[in-house]
């Protein structure tokens, strides 16, 4: 959501008063983003009382809808219109962009899975140069905020993919986030983004999205409580998509399936945490000497449907 932003500190609302708004101000800044919040959430990091939460978000709430023109309900071919008017963005490979039905779109996350040396972290990279383009290259002429939960972003591939693109110092438009653990990674979704998602940054990249879940929280005792700290973030995620006209890409990891036909099927990790937030779940693999994005689940593409490309010293290519 772009344009002029109002602040908590300035909101008149009923009940509530100034040293509430103080405290819910230094959780989040704007009426903007305080419309994303729960009560519940809010009520919690900001310390205050539930029903004073309740008052702040409805307001909140009530105020973007009302700045944006935003109505609850729409008519099913005034919300195709909608969906089909959307930005895209381009993956800088015309047979992948092709498979998504022309590219990235905004409010969608999509998810790309696969083992290691298929790709996933390099079309990360592509997409954060991509997005820097502008919209009659295929890009959103926007910045990048790239989520790197691994210490595998490389500022050399970056400038590579760059070069074939003719994207003039695209570090600039980058922003590096290197969380060591779970809790820094969801502190960051959730309180520094939208800073820099209001400084134009079209493309959240997440990769991995799994990563740190796995390692912290470990054995089946815990899967339960690791599930639902990743739904949290995803739904955040979602959030921001959605609130700021942005692109989500996440990467994860693949787990073996057996199948009583024959080969073990690699999946997705995550379970259907992953699977309901994603809106589309591609799974990446090597063929040979070229490589395949295959479509795992999707609302709009048949699953199964693949697109064929390369890696070269300048990123993912057309095969």
């Amino acid at each position: 959501m772009r344009g002029e932003h109002t602040p908590v500190k300035e909101m008149k609302v009923s009940g509530v008063g100034k040293l509430t708004l103080e405290k819910v101000s230094e959780v989040v800044e704007y009426v903007e983003d305080l419309a994303l919040f729960n009560p519940e959430e809010l009520a919690e990091r900001a310390e205050i009382e539930l029903d004073k939460a309740v008052a702040l978000v409805r307001a909140a709430r009530k105020l973007v809808k009302a700045k944006l023109g935003i109505r609850r309900a729409y008519k099913g071919s005034e919300y195709a219109r909608i969906l089909e008017s959307r930005d895209a963005l381009t993956s800088g490979v015309e047979t992948i962009d092709e498979l998504l039905g022309g590219g990235m779109f905004i409010w969608d996350i999509y998810e790309f899975a696969g083992e290691f040396g298929t790709g996933k972290t390099q079309l990360c990279h592509q997409l954060a140069v991509t997005v820097q383009l502008p919209p009659a290259l295929g890009g959103l002429a926007g910045k990048a905020v790239y989520i790197d939960t691994e210490g595998t972003f490389s500022p050399q591939r970056v400038e590579a993919v760059a070069g074939r693109v003719e994207v003039a110092k695209p570090l600039e438009n980058i922003y590096v986030v290197r969380p060591m653990n779970v809790d820094e990674l969801e502190e960051t979704v959730i309180e520094d983004l939208p800073s820099l998602l209001r400084d134009n940054a079209r493309l959240i990249v997440v990769d991995s999205i799994i990563a740190l879940y796995r390692a912290e929280f470990k054995g089946r005792e815990m899967l339960a409580a690791r599930q639902q700290r990743i739904n949290y973030l995803l739904d955040w995620l979602k959030r921001y998509a959605r609130h700021y006209n942005a692109v989500v890409a996440i990467t994860n990891q693949v787990l073996s399936q057996p199948v009583p036909w024959g080969v073990a099927m690699k999946i997705p990790a995550g379970g259907n945490i992953i699977a309901h937030a994603s809106t589309h779940r591609l799974v990446m693999r090597r063929a040979g000497d070229v490589w395949v994005v295959e479509v795992f689940d999707s609302p709009t593409i048949p699953r199964g449907a693949a697109a064929r490309f390369v890696i070269t010293e300048k990123g993912l290519e057309k095969a």
